[in-house]
Order: structure tokens, then C-alpha cells, then sequence
């Protein structure tokens, strides 16, 4: 039997408030403020998404997975994301834990705070893990077994720490570059593992959905199940063992709206596979169990699933980010060493990669992306908020410590 591993990443930053300098010291409220009312008000944009995507998804998920018994899928939903929704949307909630008790829909472990932190610090990392784990455990009653890092990025030190802290996999981009002359749809091992799979992005039945879904100038829209279906098909030719579709969840009404028909595209492509004594759907997990891998990838330098470079440039690529990257951790252990849960907490939720992401002055179609997400007039503006807000953290550090400044 040939697996579809269907993979959804369900995330909503805090973003930050347009926070001047003349507030540090003064105000700490940086990602609230009902002020603005739209772009930079992380409530309304909750619930818009919400009323967008999530709501009608999930409905949609729950009456597919009650409907086909063979369907199945995986999610990897982030803390920030699981407070706001605990915090403005408890039905959305609700509506998840609906779908992860009927048992086929599996959630993947990541870092809490959605962040680059694997590449910065490895104990902050490893704790946002346990943060996460810990919080699954708490809203949904399960444990997790397959790792997925930030926006997939991925090396072969990722691989080989999955297998360390016991994780059945994990996830990666399937990029050309590093996949050489080999086919995604294969399990593999990360390099110098033994009991670890790797599962690997098929970016390109990913991306007609997730990215050219609704282009009219698309030489293949509209894009019909049947269509569809084919090119699934002949990626799974041979002895090719599974296609994995990895995306964002907002996919599904908000990247693409639901005017576009993606929702009847979703529900016709799931229902297409009843009965289908060769292909069916599986979680990632299950994949892992069913499949065993054809070798070893290595992967000596970091994949994402960003940007045509598929490497960390979204995130690090100019000098902006690299400033706010070096500041912010600069501050670990003072901040750590207060012990003032508000300002930790504050910490971390300035490590969620979406930041440095809206700093980002690339052109082209991938400045395009960054523009789309940004909520800020300009990628400068994403940097001097962000600034602020740092020095206001060194202010409340100082005042904790009673020092005159701080190393960075």
C-alpha cells in the first residue's frame, strides 16, 4: 500500500504594536494594543483567520474523517498559536481536540514559540520543545512521537538530535539540491542514525496547492481532482513509496479563499481515494511504521521550506536580521536569570521567526511573500519596532539586576 501524508502547520504569531522608543521604560505592552484596529491588533487577526480558516477546516476535516474511515492526517500546531486560541477562540479549540479524539489525526512536536533557536542556542531550544510537548500533553491529551523544526528547516545535526531525544522522525524539505538524483517519495534516514526516518516534502504537489491553487495565469488552473489525482499518481510510479503534502494550514481560506473553491477541490480529492486498494492516507508516524527507508540523506547545509533558496536567507539573509537576532539572544541568560515569568515569556515570543521574517528586503516573488505576511508598511519598520521593544527588555532586565547595562 502507497501512502499520502498529508501535513498542515497550524501558527499565528504575536506580532508587535508600532512600539516607539519614547515608550521604553514606560509601557510593556508590545503585542497588544486596541489602538490599531487591523493589521498590527493580533485579536482581530486571530479572529479573522478563525472565521476564515479555521472554523470552516476544521468543520470540514471532523465531517471528512466521520465520512472516509480511511482518511487520516497530521498537524503541528505552536504554543503562541494554542494561547491565542485559548485566549479569544476556545471553540477553535474545542474544534481540534474534536478532531485529534478520533484518533487519526496525529500532532507533531516543534519548538513552542515557533523560533530559529536550534541554530542559535540549543538549551533554549530543547526547552521550548518540552514547553511544547508539555502543552500538547496538557490541551489534547497525547503524546508526541515525529519531530518538525521551524518552517522545516533542517540539517543533519536536526536529524541526528530527533533520534537522541527519541523521535520516530522527522520532517524536511525535499529540495533538488540536496535530494541530487533521488525521488522524495521514499522514506529515508537522517545521516548517522539508525532509527530515525526522514520524511521529505513533495514541494511541488505541495505548492500547486498551496501556492498556485488560485493563478489564473497558471498554465495548469484551474486545477480539478481528477487532474490532481494523476500527477499523485505517477509520483507514487515504480517503487516510489509515498507522497508527502506539506503545507500551511491557512491554505485552506485564507492563503487561498474559499471563492476559489479550494475547500470543494479538498473535500473531492480526500473523498476520490475510498476504497482505493493501492493508495491511502496515513500519518506521518504511520508512514514511518509502513515504509521502510532506502538510505541515508545527507544534509549538510539547512534546508527550509521558504523562499526559491529553500535555506535560512528568509529569516538571516540581511543585515537587519542579523542585528535583531544577535541582540535578542544576547539577552538569554540575563533574562533567563531574572526569573520574571512576563519578561521570559516576552523573551521568547520576540524568537517566533515571523519577526525577522517581515524585516526581509528581498524582491521579486519572494519579497512578494514577505510583503503579503508583513503587517508593517516596510521591512525597517518590522526592524525599529522590534529594536524598541529590545531595549525596553533591557530596561526591565536592569531594573531586576540593578546593572548598568547589558553585554551584546
Amino acid at each position: 500500500m502507497k501512502s499520502i501524508v498529508l501535513y498542515l502547520q497550524v501558527h499565528q504569531p504575536y506580532r508587535l504594536r508600532p512600539y516607539t522608543v519614547f515608550e521604553t521604560g514606560e509601557a510593556h505592552d508590545y503585542f497588544t494594543n486596541p489602538v490599531y484596529e487591523t493589521d498590527a491588533n493580533n485579536e482581530f487577526i486571530f479572529q479573522k483567520v478563525a472565521d476564515k480558516s479555521y472554523r470552516p477546516m476544521n468543520a470540514l476535516l471532523l465531517k471528512l474523517l466521520n465520512d472516509h474511515p480511511e482518511f487520516k492526517l497530521s498537524l503541528s500546531i505552536s504554543g503562541v498559536f494554542l494561547e491565542q486560541a485559548q485566549q479569544w477562540a476556545p471553540d477553535v479549540i474545542d474544534s481540534f481536540r474534536q478532531l485529534v479524539a478520533t484518533g487519526r489525526v496525529e500532532l507533531l512536536s516543534e519548538t513552542y514559540y515557533h523560533s530559529l533557536a536550534f541554530f542559535y542556542d540549543r538549551r533554549e531550544f530543547e526547552q521550548q520543545v518540552q514547553l511544547h510537548r508539555d502543552k500538547i500533553r496538557e490541551v489534547f491529551g497525547v503524546e508526541t512521537k515525529v519531530f518538525r523544526n521551524t518552517e522545516l528547516a533542517y540539517n543533519d545535526e536536526v536529524g541526528q538530535w530527533a533520534e537522541a531525544n527519541g523521535f520516530a522522525g522527522v520532517l524536511a524539505e525535499g529540495w533538488d539540491p540536496i535530494l541530487e538524483w533521488r525521488s522524495p517519495n521514499y522514506v529515508y534516514r537522517p545521516q548517522n542514525t539508525t532509527n530515525t526516518g526522514l520524511l521529505l516534502k513533495n514541494y511541488q504537489l505541495s505548492d500547486d496547492i498551496a501556492f498556485r491553487f488560485s493563478d489564473q495565469a497558471w498554465t495548469e488552473w484551474p486545477l480539478k481532482t481528477d487532474k490532481y489525482r494523476t500527477w499523485v499518481a505517477d509520483a507514487l510510479a515504480g517503487n516510489n513509496q509515498l507522497v508527502n503534502l506539506f503545507m500551511d494550514y491557512e491554505t485552506f481560506g485564507e492563503h487561498q479563499w474559499k471563492d476559489t473553491g479550494i475547500f470543494d477541490f479538498f473535500e473531492d480529492f480526500v473523498a476520490s481515494y475510498d476504497n482505493d486498494s493501492e493508495i491511502s492516507f496515513a500519518t506521518t508516524s504511520e508512514a514511518l511504521a509502513i515504509h521502510q527507508p532506502v538510505g541515508e540523506l545527507p544534509v549538510a547545509h539547512t534546508t527550509t521550506w521558504a523562499d526559491s533558496e529553500r535555506d535560512l536567507s528568509a529569516w538571516t539573509g540581511n543585515n537587519l536580521q542579523q542585528e535583531a537576532l544577535k541582540y535578542l539572544y544576547a539577552m538569554q541568560n540575563d533574562v533567563l536569570r531574572s526569573g520574571d515569568a512576563g519578561l521570559i515569556a516576552d523573551w521568547r515570543k520576540l524568537q517566533t521567526s515571523d519577526h525577522v521574517y517581515y524585516m526581509s528586503t528581498k524582491w521579486l516573488k519572494d519579497g512578494d511573500v514577505h510583503a503579503y505576511f508583513s503587517p508593517y508598511d516596510s521591512p525597517y519598520d518590522a526592524f525599529l519596532y522590534f529594536m524598541n521593544v529590545i531595549r525596553d527588555l533591557r530596561w526591565r532586565v536592569m531594573q531586576h539586576h540593578h546593572i548598568g547595562g547589558l553585554h551584546g
